[in-house]
């Protein structure tokens, strides 16, 4: 049933499982404190989102493989780095199905998705340009004309900001089969009448060492491999494996293992009862043997003591406009 609305969250695990509900799946890493807002217009055969993030993060993507995703920046500035390659203004991205990536941001950052139900999609492909339009096998980065990609920005802004004001006016079927089929148009001109940007095989050939990577975190987890056992466990060198994180994540290997770890650590203290569970014993599951120190990193990430985690009700860490 089309609707839509906005919220402004104040913790990054409530945004994540918003966005997951999205039929999106995120690991955000934050330092410090957190905002960020979005709001999402639900029509008959799209989803449209706006993300607007108030600090910079990383983030593991996996969109869900039954919808097409579209992404792109709304503003020019800062860029972000998306499959290790910085976007330019006026481009957008064409995912693939059941595509993984990483997602860099550089400081503040608002980013609009549309999510088409991928049958739909290559039917309207059909209708409009006479050829179907499939999802590609993987990601390609596209830029279409400046008037094209200005207009779809434009109604990607005009259905959020509904959403934002007058959201009840999305639950009139044919109010949202009106901004639908506009939306529909636009985003096809931008997908069939534009050249994706040339990824080398190198390219390619990171984010595919860098897919293993994350595989090796998820099972490693609880028992962090050192820096050789990594780089074996995942195929590749040390200095490959060095360059991939820095062009994909914007740091080291081993910094980068500490924050996932750590992020493991606070979504296990929020879900666990501070009257039968223990600080250490969370961090020891998790590798964590040093207790002063774990405490320190993890104050330095989330800006409050793991104890704080524990105690907290999860229901403050939201606001709903």
């Amino acid at each position: 049933m089309p609707g839509g609305g906005t919220r402004t969250f104040l913790d990054p695990d409530h945004y994540e499982a918003s966005l997951r509900e999205a039929q999106i799946e995120a690991v955000i890493i934050s330092r410090g404190k957190f905002r960020a807002r979005l709001s999402w217009a639900e029509l008959h055969h799209l989803q449209v989102l706006r993300c607007e993030e108030a600090s910079p993060r990383v983030a593991f993507v996996h969109f869900a493989p039954r919808y097409t995703f579209v992404t792109f920046p709304t503003h020019s500035a800062p860029l972000p780095v998306w499959r290790g390659a910085e976007f330019q203004a006026g481009e957008i991205m064409f995912h693939g199905l059941d595509e993984r990536l990483h997602q860099l941001t550089p400081g503040s950052f608002v980013w609009g998705v549309i999510a088409a139900d991928s049958a739909q999609l290559e039917d309207y492909g059909r209708v409009l340009t006479g050829k179907p339009l499939p999802a590609p096998l993987e990601g390609r980065i596209l830029r279409p004309s400046r008037r094209d990609v200005a207009r779809l920005q434009r109604l990607h802004a005009q259905a959020c900001r509904l959403a934002e004001t007058k959201s009840k006016m999305l639950s009139h079927s044919e109010v949202a089969r009106a901004i639908e089929q506009d939306l529909i148009h636009s985003l096809v001109t931008c997908l069939t009448t534009t050249h994706a940007r040339t990824d080398g095989s190198t390219a390619r050939h990171h984010a595919s060492i860098m897919v293993r990577f994350e595989k090796v975190l998820a099972e490693h987890l609880s028992q962090p491999p050192n820096m050789t056992a990594l780089c074996q466990l995942v195929g590749v060198n040390e200095r490959t494996l060095r360059l991939c994180c820095a062009e994909f994540l914007g740091m080291s290997p081993i910094r980068y293992v500490l924050l996932r770890r750590l992020r493991e650590v606070r979504s296990a203290l929020r879900e666990a009862d501070p009257g039968t569970v223990n600080v250490a014993e969370v961090a020891h599951r998790f590798g964590f043997a040093q207790l002063g120190r774990f405490a320190g990193a993890y104050q330095a990430i989330f800006g409050e003591p793991p104890s704080t985690t524990l105690q907290r009700n999860p229901g403050l860490h939201f606001a709903v406009f």
